[in-house]
């Protein structure tokens, strides 16, 4: 058995897979169709319903091409990823980001909030693309914020918030088309001490809740508040490990 085999064996089997790599590559090819890049060599992890697990790796590890492949942002050149259940590698483009809106909720250094919208009206966006009438978008946009705990802010703009309160906001729409897990890019990069610390207290919180929460970080400190790391080097997975 492998260092990282013997790190994971002891996890709780009985939960659910929501997002399983299998044997996953993926390279980037030149215009003349020459290899240019293989980002990706044979990735196999599997993360499971309710797991808090935190992707690093120095530059050119693969880990930024691993999290693009697990939010269907990007498709493996070869292998399987399964993502709550169902093979999503070939599915149609316009199949795959339905899926992807309904599966996956996204936060990302940047906050890419909407300036000319209301906070409430940031949050409801997502819901627009799944067909939910304008009354029910903003009910469970302003539940969404009240979990946040910016209910007392829903007609305020962006520009009116601090940088953590907009990152709340982001949070608040990651969770609005209640996805069965939630990846977080760097979510604290743009934050001060103070407030970064507050919105990892956050993602505690969500995660004691049952939330499944994928964040890739380069900072230790972030990882450090994650229940599981995953670290990559040169396209593989070189360390695997629960921390309690």
């Amino acid at each position: 058995m492998t260092q990282a085999a013997h790190d994971i064996a002891g996890r709780d089997s009985a939960a659910a897979p929501v997002a399983e790599l299998r044997q996953v590559r993926k390279a980037y090819f030149k215009p003349d169709g020459s290899l240019m890049v293989e980002a990706l060599k044979g990735v196999d992890v599997t993360i499971r319903q309710g797991e808090y697990v935190a992707i690093m790796g120095s530059s050119g590890s693969g880990k930024s091409t691993l999290m693009n492949v697990l939010g269907c942002l990007d498709r493996p050149t070869s292998g399987q990823y399964l993502l709550d259940g169902k093979s999503v590698g070939d599915m149609p483009d316009a199949e795959l980001s339905h899926y992807r809106g309904r599966k996956i909720g996204f936060v990302f250094q940047a906050f890419n909030l909407i300036p000319e919208l209301t906070i409430d009206q940031n949050v409801a966006v997502p819901l627009f693309y799944q067909r939910l009438d304008k009354r029910e978008r903003l009910d469970r946009a302003r539940e969404m914020l009240g979990v946040v705990g910016l209910s007392g802010r829903l007609d305020h703009r962006p520009r009116e918030l601090s940088g953590g309160q907009q990152q709340r906001v982001a949070i608040a729409r990651a969770l609005v088309t209640r996805p069965v897990v939630l990846m977080a890019d760097e979510p604290t990069g743009n934050l001060d001490s103070a407030t970064g610390s507050a919105i990892l207290d956050l993602f505690e919180r969500l995660h004691a809740e049952g939330m499944t929460i994928i964040m890739v970080t380069h900072d230790n400190s972030v990882a450090d508040r994650c229940r599981r790391i995953v670290r990559l080097k040169d396209g593989v997975v070189e360390f695997d490990k629960r921390l309690r």
